[in-house]
């Protein structure tokens, strides 16, 4: 069954047009005919007629059981879904003067996240009279992108807003 547009079907009496061009429930081509008419042939076969192109001309209708189609395709969507990998950021919090063992603790829970898919952003906030040190901030992030460079890669660079500055990582296709 081809993939149809489902915002907006019209069906049944709520198709208007003079003429449409009708397609069979197996997908054979029934010629042109009556809006009327085709309603009276997927009547007799107990199926919907459904506009499936509204802005071809003559519109393109459907004969086709309407509520199984339906029912498949949000199926179809349900399985799409339970595939899909949603991507979170999580969140690491750098401090100005940060211990090395401090930061490569942070280095090592950032690159866990990266690993397992996450994005990272990290930040710094700056208090009090760190405001007038923003260059050691920038310092100490660039040295974070340097340490986890072979695990993910900044999206930006350090960008001050306010009182804080952050970076976000994404992490690099595993290979294979």
């Amino acid at each position: 069954m081809p993939e149809i547009n489902n915002k907006d079907l019209l069906i049944n009496e709520n198709i208007r047009d003079k003429e449409v061009r009708v397609v069979g429930d197996d997908g054979s081509q029934l010629g042109i005919m009556s809006a009327k008419e085709a309603m009276q042939l997927a009547g007799q076969q107990n199926l919907d007629l459904v506009k499936i192109a509204p802005m071809a001309s003559p519109p393109v209708c459907r004969i086709m059981n309407y509520g199984k189609y339906k029912f498949e395709q949000s199926k179809r969507e349900k399985e799409a879904r339970k595939h899909q990998k949603i991507i979170e950021v999580k969140e690491i919090r750098l401090s100005l003067n940060i211990d090395t063992h401090d930061f490569n603790t942070k280095l090592n829970h950032a690159i866990k996240f990266l690993q397992a898919g996450d994005k990272v952003k990290v930040s710094i906030r700056f208090r009090g009279r760190e405001m007038a040190h923003t260059n050691l901030g920038s310092n100490t992030m660039n040295r974070f992108a340097e340490a986890i460079a072979e695990h993910g890669t900044s999206e930006n660079r350090p960008k001050l807003d306010g009182r804080s500055m952050t970076m976000l990582i994404s992490p690099k296709a595993a290979k294979g």
